[in-house]
């Protein structure tokens, strides 16, 4: 099932989440952090290109997603308090905005201080900016926040998702699940 339907995500949908979800913890994993000195040193060469590359793709995949949502259906909104669906919202669309956020100000943030944008491939994009490095190590901290931001509000997602599952037993977590996974079907699927 490519498009979603009234019960479940399509293969596309849940392609886009579970990628994009694997990559923003790889990239948290493997981002340098630090001081500047430390980021851009030698030793963690492969570190920060894994990281920027993956931001990259986090990027594509979240622009792809978006697109996607206009023309694929949702599966129906459980029957759930409207401030859990609320909530859900709001949490979704931040965490769409922190997607497009933190590779925004990653590259931004490097361009400015003067740094090339470096990818596993070796290849090295570089600045179209003219060089501010307040601007830039500004943007760096504002990425690092960001980070540290979608990594707890996408454990509020998951958990929120584990706890509709366990507690509540409907359908929120099952619908994001591949149908071969071992709780991954809907009660529609049964």
């Amino acid at each position: 099932m490519v498009k979603s339907s009234g019960t479940r995500y399509g293969s596309i949908a849940q392609f886009f989440h579970w990628c994009t979800a694997i990559f923003v913890l790889v990239a948290f994993v493997y981002g340098p952090g630090g001081p500047e000195q430390r980021v851009y040193s030698s030793v963690h060469e492969f570190d920060r290109r894994l990281h920027e590359t993956l931001g990259l793709c986090v990027l594509a995949l979240a622009v792809m997603r978006l697109v996607w949502r206009t023309i694929d259906t949702r599966p129906e909104t459980p029957a759930v308090s409207r401030w859990m669906v609320i909530l859900a919202t709001v949490v979704q669309w931040l965490l769409f905005a922190l997607l497009l956020a933190l590779p925004l100000t990653a590259i931004s943030g490097a361009w400015l201080e003067g740094h090339p944008l470096t990818l596993v491939a070796g290849v090295d994009i570089p600045s179209p900016l003219a060089t501010s490095h307040d601007a830039g190590a500004t943007l760096a901290s504002v990425h690092k926040w960001l980070g540290d931001t979608i990594m707890w509000l996408a454990g509020f997602h998951a958990l929120a998702a584990i706890f509709h599952h366990v507690v509540l037993k409907d359908d929120v977590l099952t619908t994001m699940l591949p149908r071969w996974f071992p709780v991954g079907r809907t009660k529609s699927d049964r």
